[in-house]
């Protein structure tokens, strides 16, 4: 998910950023990254169906951290700031849609597993 938010940043920052402004841009954004999380976790959930909807929610748990601390992480070192200045800087309504995207990202793989195990064809 990293990657696929980090590949639509590379269009978002230079082509809709200086017509729209950051917080529509972003805005924009928002519904390609819900795609990209909900296809990304369905074929992983998927692909490893054995784990039990417990087990769905740590992994999802996990995935959070790791992709907070890798956005944090690069934040400080490529663009210079402080882990404060970089929250600080966050657009109040993109921000809140973005921390919104964060909880529908490490919850998506206990969703998609729930949602599984109710259709009659599962496995």
């Amino acid at each position: 998910m990293f990657g696929a938010g980090f590949l639509l940043g590379m269009v978002r920052v230079p082509l809709l950023v200086p017509r729209m402004g950051e917080r529509l841009a972003e805005l924009i954004e928002m519904p390609l990254m819900f795609a990209a999380i909900y296809f990304a976790s369905r074929r992983i959930t998927r692909r490893d169906a054995q784990h039990s909807p417990r087990a769905w929610i740590g992994i999802g748990a996990i995935a959070l951290l790791l992709l907070v601390a890798a956005e944090f992480g690069l934040a400080v070192l490529l663009q210079d700031r402080t882990l404060v200045d970089y929250v600080a800087s966050r657009d109040p309504v993109s921000g809140g849609v973005y921390l919104a995207m964060l909880g529908v990202y490490a919850a998506m793989p206990w969703l998609q597993t729930r949602h599984a195990a109710r259709r009659p064809d599962s496995p």
